[in-house]
């Protein structure tokens, strides 16, 4: 058994002060008024472990030339059966870097240039390879808007337009809902089976709601157009970025329909069209709507060890400083839905958590130690060294 002291502890949920919290192996035990077996450490703050949800770490790697990175795939814009943690390298510095800063899991994911990416991954950011890394999935991976056209001139049926991506996107999932009515028939009529090909089981548990599409889209247009789709076709989606939505109307409607976001990269430049209207006073629309939300480094856009730092803006528009660490732990776990073990320090759920040697909403304070499923995964010093078990 193992305690931590801590004058604040943000557990996800609440804020308690002057209290210890209690692990055990890979788990949190209770949070207690006194310390039982080893004593670790004392701080001025404890918060959960940081979940990015969308992200591209160790497929975009750090000191690599961009030719070697491995988040679109050229050869064809429907890629149901690429999984994104066949191309994460855990050797990528992103990772230590982001661990420092208590930014342990993060759902990496296809890019946006395709119009179905592929699968994604959430992975640990502390493990030793990519197999060990993964913790679960959280859907597939698809692309409205800008990007899917900004790329016509790769390999295979590619759009030059929006319409032209819908139809094409459309076309996929109707070949397949059309198979699937074949195959009951068939087997209400005890005749052959139809035969589903690997890439269709995947986008036929979409169209059963076994699995969302996780949408990349920036615009309020390009949202209606995804709503059109999901009301045709009976989906479950996620909406990633929504960057450039600036009145809260179509918020208002994800909200109606429990449809959550991904917001983000906060601190990023608004480098096409598209962004013309990004601008962190977007977030007033988001947090009027009452649609649940949560947010991303969206990196290497923004670097994955800045995630808390996108909370600031946050706090401007009016959240506690209770709001913003449940935006980068709760809310994200929920909205990858993984709060059965992470998200919280509640008892039963995983010990990863952060030790402050201050403020964490204070610019000059840092995670003075790191746990990780109740492995202590970094320790600073004068030096800033990693600690080694």
């Amino acid at each position: 058994m193992n305690s931590v002291y801590n004058e604040t502890l943000y557990t996800g949920r609440c804020v308690e002060s002057d209290i210890w919290l209690i692990f055990n192996n890979r788990h949190i035990v209770e949070i207690s008024s006194e310390p039982k077996g080893n004593i670790l450490g004392r701080f001025p703050v404890i918060t959960p472990a940081f979940i990015d949800a969308h992200s591209h770490i160790g497929m975009v790697r750090a000191g690599e030339p961009h030719a070697e990175s491995e988040s679109n795939e050229h050869q064809e814009s429907i890629l149901a059966l690429s999984d994104a943690l066949d191309s994460v390298q855990m050797d990528d510095r992103s990772f230590q870097d982001a661990v420092e800063m208590g930014v342990l899991y993060s759902c990496v994911m296809p890019g946006s240039a395709n119009i179905i990416g592929g699968l994604s991954a959430i992975i640990r950011n502390y493990a030793s390879n990519s197999s060990e890394a993964l913790i679960g999935r959280s859907g597939l991976k698809a692309a409205f808007g800008y990007n899917p056209m900004s790329v016509s001139k790769w390999k295979g049926l590619r759009p030059n337009t929006r319409m032209g991506a819908l139809a094409i996107l459309r076309s996929r999932l109707d070949e397949v809902l059309q198979k699937k009515i074949q195959y009951n028939r068939a087997r209400d009529e005890k005749k052959d089976e139809i035969i589903f090909s690997a890439e269709d089981k995947v986008i036929l548990a979409v169209l059963d709601k076994r699995n969302c599409l996780r949408v990349h889209v920036h615009k309020t247009d390009d949202i209606a157009a995804l709503l059109r789709l999901v009301d045709e076709f009976q989906l479950d989606v996620t909406v990633e970025h929504a960057m450039g939505v600036h009145s809260p109307e179509i918020f208002t409607e994800l909200k109606k329909r429990n449809i959550p976001v991904t917001f983000g990269p906060m601190d990023s430049f608004a480098y096409k069209v598209e962004l013309k209207h990004e601008t962190w006073r977007n977030i007033y629309h988001l947090i009027q709507s009452g649609v649940k939300f949560g947010i991303m480094s969206d990196h290497p856009v923004t670097p994955a060890r800045q995630l808390f730092l996108q909370t600031r803006w946050f706090l401007r528009a009016g959240l506690t400083e209770q709001n913003a660490v449940e935006l980068v732990s709760r809310k994200n776990a929920e909205i990858l839905g993984i709060q059965k073990d992470l998200g919280t320090l509640e008892q039963g759920k995983w010990a990863s958590f952060i030790c402050w040697n201050g403020d964490p909403f204070h610019l000059a304070s840092y995670p003075e130690s790191v746990y990780g499923e109740g492995q202590l995964l970094f320790t600073s010093n004068v030096k800033g060294k990693r600690h080694e078990n």
